[in-house]
């Protein structure tokens, strides 16, 4: 125990799973991180009642006994900053995993710990500031290629400001000072040394200097999201859906294929044979975007289901703070937390721990307020700072060369959740709650999934609040919104037909209604259907689908038309243009466009043979 912070030492009293009562803690406040036991388990106080401190221990507490000592740190829980966090696996407490697994072998030993950041590993920084340069908080005081497509940005801490002393261009390891600055200001004085690393407390929101309004999209290559159900950049999503429905895959489909710069992605509980997948397999993935390997703009977090259950309920923090520091350097983040439903089971069963009163279905009262808090940290803001010396600086470390920037950056943290309600039930609390305060619901359904329709995404009871119509107006093209409209009626309009289908069979429908039927059919199988593992398919580009969907849609009009003035939808149906649309999705993304205008002429002239 000689090696722990300094701090005022109690004692164990009671054990109750994850939750420790301790006496002698005089000085210790609420969220404050302890070591508990002679193994110096990591825990965090909860709650302070009289001399009673209750720790939430975030390892197992098998072997703890009464009378053991418990040690204030006297901070609460920081994850740390720096260069080095992308490429690396951690655990809900920022442990990396695999310098674990090199101490400790394939099993973690309680109470080790070791460096989030590689302390060994020196760093190349090119300062972008100037000696006697004032700066302030958020500004951009020089940059650190971290890899091939991300260029690390060190940035004045929130609560610092003053003239530069010192500015040197080298190599360093995290820990040695880059910046000196004179403090000025906010009743500050003398130097601050400004090193490659920072800390910040995982529960508190980095700040920024304002939250813009969601009015672009995070484009995602799935056609059903981008067309349909867009996402903001800067919003918040769920993806509700039972066991098989393909939250998992449509989740890793998000991070290799949507418009973002950095990807964190924390499994939250999640069954160890899952998450072994995405560990094996993301490091053997090609970013489509840069050429490079995927993890090299990847941050992984994983808590599967064996580990402890409140380092679960710590792991989300961790995460949405790494993505924060990434957003307030200027880039676009997507944070995928599969499964929130499992951070609430970590939060009900330390409730019961606690013997609190308990709410629905025996979560905890305060659950919803526990998810706002979580989905308010996403959004798109105008970061804290400059970017540097008159505005210099280089915004993506791509193409290694200096360009000039605005004097102000936006970033974005834009966060998915996936859902795991019991039986695929969506009146369960974790759904409800978190459907208040989320802009875009992706309902995924089990009958669809059973079809082997993918991905599963319920039009009918999916939906996005987010009004993006104006963006897709002017970057898609103009009539966008309206196919969109007819799109939906026709699916619309498909569900009550069969509802009619249902209770007095197909030929009670007019021909106009089977043509319906058979259009509706060409959406859901020739546009919406898509395959994650297709090598051409499982990323479709906004151009690509709407010459899709307005080829479907060309097709309803002359075909609608023909059935009008007494030609057959069988003979209509039976066309050589019908077979090729069932094959659009196949078309190489550099050939699309004019293949599909090929495709809309073909469909035009052998309408007009028919006539």
């Amino acid at each position: 125990m000689n090696d722990w912070p300094k701090g005022r030492t109690g004692k164990v009293i009671r054990v109750a799973g994850p939750v420790v009562g301790a006496l002698g803690l005089e000085d210790v406040r609420l969220y404050d991180v302890v070591r508990v036991g002679e193994l110096g388990l990591i825990g965090e106080v909860i709650r302070l009642h009289g001399d009673l401190t209750t720790i939430q221990v975030y390892e197992d507490t098998s072997g703890l006994k009464a009378g053991e000592p418990v040690l204030n740190t006297g901070a609460p829980l920081v994850a740390e900053l720096g260069p080095g966090l992308l490429g690396r696996v951690y655990d809900g407490l920022q442990r990396p995993l695999v310098d674990l697994a090199e101490a400790t072998g394939n099993f973690l030993e309680r109470g080790v710990a070791a460096s989030p950041l590689p302390l060994e590993k020196r760093w190349t920084f090119t300062p972008r500031v100037k000696v006697g340069q004032r700066v302030g908080p958020g500004d951009v005081l020089g940059v650190v290629p971290e890899s091939r497509t991300v260029e690390h940005r060190v940035l004045v801490p929130p609560d610092v400001c003053g003239r530069v002393v010192t500015a040197h261009a080298g190599e360093f390891t995290v820990p040695e000072p880059v910046v000196v600055l004179e403090l000025e200001g906010n009743g500050q004085s003398g130097r601050r040394e400004i090193t490659l690393v920072q800390k910040w407390p995982v529960r508190k929101p980095r700040p920024y200097q304002a939250k813009l309004d969601p009015n672009q999209p995070l484009l995602t290559g799935t056609r059903v999201i981008d067309t349909f159900f867009p996402v903001a950049k800067g919003g918040a999503a769920i993806i509700p859906g039972g066991f098989g429905t393909g939250k998992t895959v449509t989740e890793h489909s998000l991070a290799r294929w949507a418009e973002a710069d950095v990807v964190v992605y924390v499994g939250c509980g999640e069954r160890g044979n899952e998450m072994t997948e995405v560990l094996e397999e993301f490091p053997t993935l090609e970013d489509p975007r840069y050429g490079a390997p995927l993890m090299e703009r990847t941050i992984l977090i994983a808590n599967t289901s064996n580990m402890p259950v409140a380092a679960r309920e710590a792991s989300i923090y961790t995460g949405i703070t790494m993505a924060e520091y990434y957003r307030d350097m200027g880039y676009d983040v997507v944070l995928l937390a599969d499964s929130t439903s499992r951070w609430g089971e970590a939060l009900r069963e330390i409730s019961g721990r606690l013997e609190e009163m308990p709410g629905e279905e025996g979560y905890p009262a305060y659950l919803a307020a526990r998810l706002s808090e979580f989905y308010e940290r996403s959004g798109r803001v105008t970061c804290l700072g400059s970017n540097g010396a008159n505005g210099r600086g280089d915004p993506g470390g791509r193409s290694g060369q200096t360009q000039r920037l605005p004097p102000q950056r936006t970033g974005s943290v834009t966060v998915v959740g996936a859902v795991s309600p019991p039986g695929g039930d969506f009146s369960e609390p974790m759904t409800q709650n978190s459907l208040r305060v989320v802009g875009t619901f992706w309902a995924l359904d089990y009958d669809l999934s059973r079809r082997r329709h993918f991905p599963s995404i319920n039009w009918t009871r999916s939906y996005t609040l987010y009004n993006l119509r104006e963006w897709y107006s002017r970057a898609a093209a103009p009539e966008w919104n309206d196919l969109i409209r007819e799109a939906m009626a026709l699916l619309q309009r498909e569900v009550e037909l069969l509802e009619i289908v249902q209770l007095v069979g197909p030929d009670a429908l007019a021909e106009a209604q089977r043509e319906v039927l058979a259009v509706a059919r060409m959406l859901r199988e020739d546009f919406l259907q898509q395959s994650a593992y297709h090598e051409t398919d499982r990323f479709c580009p906004l151009p690509k689908a709407y010459w899709m969907l307005r080829t479907i849609l060309e097709f309803h009009r002359r075909a609608a038309a023909a059935v009008g003035t007494g030609i057959s939808l069988e003979r209509l149906t039976a066309l050589p243009v019908v077979a090729e649309i069932a094959r659009m999705k196949e078309l190489p993304v550099a050939d699309a466009e004019d293949s599909l205008k090929g495709l809309i002429e073909k469909i035009n002239s052998e309408f007009a043979n028919c006539t």
